[in-house]
């Protein structure tokens, strides 16, 4: 499980950051994570699970309380949250500080049992999530350029549901292809529309300083 960036890229201008301004958490995410490719099954559970704790909060109180929720949450493992019993849902509401949703709380764990019947059938979250890449995507040029959904992830969320997943529209599934990189929605004249998310340097991760100039 790849840490969570907590630094931003010292090397990018911040007026050409898309978005991030004056928030160094939101910015770190922009420059390492958002729109960089991810195929990995447990990875992407973990992005989808938080695009679903998300649901009609802001992102950076999600964001905020990454770390937090990895530990509640067993690092989103799905074969762990797959095996999770009423004790362990009961734990997940009862832990302070995070996202107390029960609806939500019991969609992802729902999925990851979704994802475990599915990987035992020979199947792959990040096959799957990949194959709704659209044939052609233009870059925005402004934020009121993006669609909250799309015809991918219509046919992505229908995909999803048929396998037993939960709590996901096409609207959860357009913000996870942003997330993962099956669109790369950086706006023209960002940095990371040409070079989404490269990985961050080992001066940069958590709880590190970045190097000397």
């Amino acid at each position: 499980m790849e840490p969570t960036h907590t630094l931003p890229d010292p090397t990018l201008d911040p007026a050409q950051r898309c978005f991030g301004a004056n928030r160094p958490l939101y910015q770190a995410y922009h420059d390492w994570e958002w729109g960089r490719p991810v195929r990995d099954d447990a990875a992407l559970f973990e992005r989808l699970s938080l695009e679903i704790l998300a649901a009609g909060l802001s992102w950076y109180i999600v964001l905020s309380k990454r770390d937090a929720l990895r530990a509640a949450w067993d690092g989103f493992d799905p074969a762990v949250v797959a095996a999770y019993g009423p004790d362990d849902s009961e734990r997940v509401l009862a832990t302070p500080g995070l996202i107390r949703n029960r609806p939500k709380v019991e969609a992802i764990i729902d999925n990851a049992r979704a994802l475990r019947a599915f990987q035992e059938a020979g199947g792959s979250l990040g096959d799957l999530v990949w194959s709704h890449a659209p044939a052609q995507h233009k870059t925005p040029r402004t934020f009121a350029d993006l669609p909250s959904a799309s015809p991918e992830s219509k046919a992505l969320a229908k995909a999803l549901r048929d396998l037993g997943f939960r709590w996901i529209g096409p609207v959860i599934a357009y913000a996870t292809m942003q997330a993962v990189g099956v669109v790369n929605d950086h706006l023209d004249g960002c940095p990371r529309a040409a070079n989404p998310a490269p990985s961050a340097p080992p001066g940069l991760l958590p709880d590190t300083a970045p190097p000397a100039a």
